[in-house]
């Protein structure tokens, strides 16, 4: 089972993929177009043309999970644009609201992902 962690590096592809491509093409995109190491144990996030459905890629070092999210009616609202490799990187709570549909920016009422402890005495 995928558990989504916030020390997990989760990197969304900002370009369309190919949905026909199953576990192995979208390892293959992950090297050549998103040149990340589809084995390091990192969430990979991809989307299809119309953005009605998104697929998750992710190595847990006995093999390779494929996630498959196909939304019944509309689109997905929010897609990230830009990003350095064609990639841009989610937080743990951003991706979870992205697959349910919603938009990681508008709504950033998590508290940060790292706060600095106080020292005592």
């Amino acid at each position: 089972m995928i558990q989504i962690t916030p020390q997990m590096r989760i990197l969304v592809a900002v370009k369309p993929a190919d949905f026909r491509r199953g576990i192995d093409g979208l390892a293959r995109l992950c090297r050549e177009e998103l040149a990340a190491d589809p084995f390091s144990g990192g969430l990979f996030v991809f989307r299809n043309r119309r953005g009605t459905a998104i697929k998750c890629v992710m190595y847990d070092s006995r093999g390779f999970w494929l996630c498959h999210k196909r939304l019944s009616k509309g689109r997905f609202r929010f897609w990230p644009r830009g990003g350095e490799g064609g990639t841009v990187t989610l937080e743990a709570h951003q991706v979870q609201l992205l697959l349910s549909g919603g938009d990681p920016e508008a709504a950033n009422t998590a508290p940060p992902p790292w706060r600095k402890l106080k020292e005592v005495g």
